[in-house]
């Protein structure tokens, strides 16, 4: 009798830790599962060859007396010219708030511009606009003349779809402006596109890190965008594409 109930007891814990075990694959099953359609995300919008495609009222900004139209670039297509333009425009707008720590930070910037995962927005200046600050052409032919001319670039923004603590986030390398364009919309209407693409493409929040010492960008993102600075990425487990969440955070 004794052995039997034993053997009895044997037997509960054996069910006991074979339900724990259980529970574990499934949790794991639900993990990789979740992971694999974050993993697809990724992947669809990292293939598309042009986000700015699908939304045409955003290929042109006429405003202040600036008329400039907007064209898609991946870094791994970038011309030499293009390149250089990066390059200077990062060194004029970055140099100084990253002061001593630039040498390095700049030779890390120039290897991610040219990433294969690296996506553009470039802003060309009009070349041909009228007094009133308006193309002179129409849309068609702008469209068509707008990759044979070489209106030089003023402004662009680099970024790139990745998983952050398991969640699809636009991540937003740089934002980089020239002086002379700067706080006349230019800045908030490429922000503006930037959100509307990660919420096409189903990404739970954009991000931007901003250097402590960038005081010009931290009013920008904090006063005019309002958006939150986080840290962390944790908050976005608990939100998981509830909706689009919008941070900068501080280096």
């Amino acid at each position: 009798m004794e052995n039997k109930g034993l053997l009895s007891h044997s037997r509960f814990e054996n069910n006991g830790s074979g339900d724990s075990n259980r529970d574990q694959s499934s949790k794991r099953r639900k993990i990789l599962e979740q992971k694999k359609v974050m993993d697809q995300l990724i992947d669809v919008a990292c293939a598309q060859k042009d986000h700015l495609s699908s939304f045409p009222s955003f290929h042109h900004f006429n405003c202040g007396g600036l008329s400039l139209y907007l064209q898609s670039g991946h870094g791994n297509k970038l011309s030499h010219s293009v390149k250089k333009y990066v390059q200077n425009l990062l060194k004029i707008n970055m140099a100084g708030p990253y002061g001593s720590q630039w040498p390095t930070e700049e030779k890390v910037k120039h290897r991610e511009m040219v990433s294969t995962h690296a996506h553009y927005i470039f802003v060309h200046e009009t070349s041909n606009a009228n007094a009133n600050g308006m193309s002179s052409k129409s849309d068609a032919e702008k469209t068509t003349t707008t990759l044979n001319k070489k209106d030089p670039v003023v402004a662009f923004v680099h970024f790139r779809f990745i998983l952050e603590e398991t969640i699809p986030v636009l991540y937003v390398y740089e934002l980089q402006i020239e002086p002379r364009f700067q706080g006349r919309g230019l800045g908030t209407f490429l922000m503006e596109l930037i959100e509307l693409i990660a919420c096409k493409n189903c990404m739970g929040a954009v991000v931007f890190t901003v250097q402590k010492a960038n005081s010009k960008a931290l009013n920008f993102y904090q006063s005019k965008l309002r958006w939150q600075s986080k840290r962390a990425m944790k908050f976005f487990a608990r939100h998981l594409m509830k909706t689009l969440k919008l941070y900068w955070r501080v280096r």
